[in-house]
């Protein structure tokens, strides 16, 4: 056996440790760039709560709120110029994973020079970026737990992550109670994300022992935590009887959130497989969300792959009390269903003249996501799964 592990983040996780963000952040200088989205950051008072704590340490900030679902690379550059131009010491990042993604293309290239594409096409390198702290208010992408930033180019279409351990958070504050804002289809597609994260890790050809250990565990959070969760949010939005009591509530925010970090740290290990090598070229291209298209692929792509490693996708079955390997796609449509995210490439806005696109996107963005997966895998067999999504 020879393998090995490396990761540099420092992850601050339980309930309310958001006040203690200016304790973090002072070690990194006096003035932050916080990121956000447009409005969700605002309207639930985290963004006025990490302000006040901030103001009281002294230490100064500047908003940019530009950020987007599937984050581009010009709206990073635009950020980073804010950064520059502010003189920023560090980037603090309030929201889910496209705004921790796109914070680390703000952090990295506010002290890069030229095409951020050139970066994340491995046609140039860099190991420095500025400071970042990151506070994730959903629990799916684990962007909070690796040094990936995927970002869309516009004019291609390509979503690819800029990837490098300069862009793993400084500090990674991971406090369920700031969950409780997502509405009930966010928490379904970023808690679906997850779970995909963790099985693509476990399934891959990069997994090891540590990673292993750490996705197996995360996958068994999710099973039995996960679609409750969501049922109980459901519920509260619609005047329902509630379905989990408080302490109930409490484990499973806890155990989902921790699953999503935990997907997040394997990946940056293990890596990720077909399944998100075929939805980044699709979320890039159609600007969907990123769960959703992962729900009308996995299934798809692990019923196709299972058989090159029947024992590991056997013990990932067995999590969810299917017999073996074979089973696990039909497992995963199960919770597609009670998540309420049972859809198609056609309702996502896809023809099948997409297709050779797709296709060739795959390559253009993913090939280390084919490599990863265990299965040997073609350009015609990647045409196959995605014809069978329709």
């Amino acid at each position: 056996m020879e393998f090995s592990y490396f990761l540099p983040v420092n992850i601050q996780f339980g309930w309310n440790k958001v006040d203690n963000i200016a304790d973090f952040a002072a070690p990194y200088g006096k003035k932050a760039l916080i990121v956000t989205g447009r409005t969700s950051a605002k309207k639930s008072g985290l963004y006025d709560r990490v302000v006040a704590k901030l103001e009281t340490a002294h230490i100064d900030h500047v908003l940019f709120d530009q950020v987007d679902a599937n984050p581009l690379t010009t709206t990073a550059l635009e950020g980073a110029a804010l950064a520059k131009s502010e003189s920023c010491d560090m980037v603090i990042a309030i929201g889910g994973g496209s705004i921790m993604d796109c914070a680390k293309g703000i952090a990295f290239m506010a002290v890069n020079e030229g095409d951020i594409n050139d970066y994340i096409f491995n046609r140039k390198t860099s190991d420095t970026a500025l400071p970042l702290i990151v506070i994730p208010t959903t629990c799916g992408t684990g962007s909070e737990g690796n040094g990936f930033g995927v970002l869309t180019n516009p004019e291609t279409g390509d979503k690819k992550s800029l990837r490098c351990n300069a862009i793993v958070p400084k500090v990674s504050i991971v406090d369920p109670a700031v969950m409780g804002t997502m509405p009930p289809h966010v928490l379904a597609s970023v808690g679906f994300d997850a779970l995909c994260h963790n099985i693509e890790a476990y399934t891959s050809k990069t997994a090891q022992p540590f990673t292993d250990a750490l996705s197996y565990y995360a996958v068994t959070l999710l099973a039995q935590y996960l679609v409750p969760l969501y049922k109980h949010v459901k519920a509260v939005v619609n005047g329902k009887p509630e379905v989990l009591n408080e302490k109930q509530l409490t484990k499973a925010w806890e155990s989902v959130t921790l699953a999503s970090t935990i997907g997040g740290m394997v990946i940056n290990t293990a890596g990720v497989t077909l399944a998100h090598g075929m939805e980044h070229p699709a979320s890039g291209l159609k600007d969907i969300t990123h769960g959703v298209g992962l729900a009308v692929i996995e299934p798809v792509v692990v019923e196709y792959t299972w058989s090159a490693n029947p024992d590991k996708f056997g013990a990932l079955a067995r999590i969810f009390n299917h017999g073996d390997g074979s089973e696990l796609g039909e497992a995963l449509r199960f919770i597609v269903h009670d998540l309420d995210l049972t859809t198609n490439l056609t309702e996502l806005g896809f023809t099948k003249k997409d297709i050779p696109w797709l296709v060739d996107n795959v390559y253009v963005v993913a090939t280390g996501n084919i490599a990863n997966t265990m299965a040997e895998i073609s350009r015609e067999d990647i045409e196959v799964l995605y014809k069978k999504m329709f």
